[in-house]
């Protein structure tokens, strides 16, 4: 870590103030996220396992927040580890207790431990949300690990309101998770998740029961874990994406490229493909290739705007392109987009077409070698126009 006392000072360079400068060059910590489905999946135990590697390396390290939720496992790994004091917070006469995050700044360590990053300070704390002290600290160029569980997530929120019946009001900003340099879940089944619950491992034996036909019902635990592996699978391939050199990208989650054209069964064609799209749980994409010389009637306008209003309504992202050349559209966006289904309609040509001209099919399997394609059978329709 760099110290002011390193930078050069006023006095020998006129003009620069060494805590500005200190500042500039002063690195941002680095912040890993364990995630898990719910509590008792073991994040906290997971971190702790890690830091005392890293601290039996020589790693500078301390723990600026821990909530063992008295399960004594996880306390015994805290053991030998230094622990920052809590600060001591005055309200309406009566002492609350919070995370000291100016004393952990103060400290310098290499790496802090901070639990639970969706809590909420208490009334009369410098920051609201304890994301916000973890931002402050890594600012400081202090690593950070950190736990949070899926429901916590902001934009699944809702999700979860559905699966659970619960609406969780302490959230974090999905920036944080997006943000962060390493997202890691701790995983394990409902089953083993439903067993701890049971021995005590996770709650007081009064709430046992009660969380077991809530919260903690397996059908509720199967849906949550899978947004936990979909969350972080889409960030791992967001960033496999943001670093892929020489078009080499290995898709974590399939991607699902609809082709779709001024013929009415377009529509039909598209729902096939979303269809396609969600029992995958793949991206959905919708493709419209328009010819540069060919004006689009009112009608036609119209059918493009409701495949993309569909699209939408799936949550896919509509794309347009001008080109002459279609097959050579769908190959390049499929490689740009790294989409690994197409959805084609049957082709619309003649055989005496065909066999002059080719047909699209034969072209994209030229085109495109590690993309599947679906060839969806309509009927010919009497008109292109809706």
């Amino acid at each position: 870590m760099i110290h002011s006392s390193d930078i050069t000072n006023d006095s020998q360079i006129p003009g620069i103030n060494p805590d500005k400068l200190y500042e500039h060059f002063r690195r941002r910590g680095k912040h890993k996220i364990f995630i898990g489905m719910a509590p008792g999946v073991g994040k906290t135990y997971r971190m702790l396992e890690e830091t005392r590697q890293l601290k039996e390396q020589g790693i500078d390290v301390v723990i600026g927040l821990l909530e063992t939720h008295g399960r004594e496992e996880t306390a015994q790994k805290a053991i030998g580890f230094e622990i920052i004091p809590k600060q001591k917070i005055v309200r309406k006469g009566v002492a609350l207790q919070e995370m000291d995050t100016d004393a952990i700044i103060a400290r310098e360590p290499q790496l802090v431990l901070i639990d639970e990053l969706a809590h909420t300070n208490v009334p009369g704390s410098l920051r609201e949300k304890r994301y916000e002290d973890v931002e402050t600290v890594l600012a400081a160029g202090i690593d950070v690990f950190s736990t949070v569980n899926i429901q916590h997530i902001d934009s699944l929120n809702e999700i979860v309101a559905k699966i659970t019946g619960v609406v969780v009001r302490e959230r974090i900003p999905d920036r944080i998770l997006d943000e962060a340099d390493e997202v890691v879940v701790v995983d394990v089944t409902p089953e083993t998740l439903q067993e701890r619950l049971q021995e005590g491992k996770i709650y007081a034996p009064e709430k046992i029961e009660q969380s077991l036909e809530n919260f903690f019902q397996r059908r509720n635990l199967v849906a949550l874990r899978e947004l936990a592996l979909r969350e972080v699978a889409d960030n791992i391939e967001e960033d496999a994406e943001n670093s892929a050199k020489n078009d080499r990208f290995c898709n974590v989650r399939d991607r699902v490229l609809v082709c779709v054209s001024t013929y009415p069964n377009s529509v039909q064609l598209l729902r096939r493909g979303a269809r396609i799209a969600t029992q995958l749980h793949a991206r959905l994409y919708v493709l419209f290739v328009a010819h540069p010389e060919r004006f689009l009637t009112k009608q036609e306008s119209l059918h493009i705007e409701t495949c993309e209003h569909i699209c939408r309504q799936y949550e896919g992202e509509f794309l347009r392109l001008n080109t002459t050349d279609v097959a050579q559209a769908i190959a390049e966006t499929a490689r740009k987009y790294h989409i690994t289904q197409v959805v084609l309609g049957q082709s619309q040509k003649s055989r005496w077409e065909l066999f002059w001209h080719g047909s699209l099919v034969q072209k994209l399997v030229q085109y495109l070698k590690d993309v599947d394609l679906h060839v969806i059978a309509t009927e010919k329709p009497n008109s292109k126009i809706i």
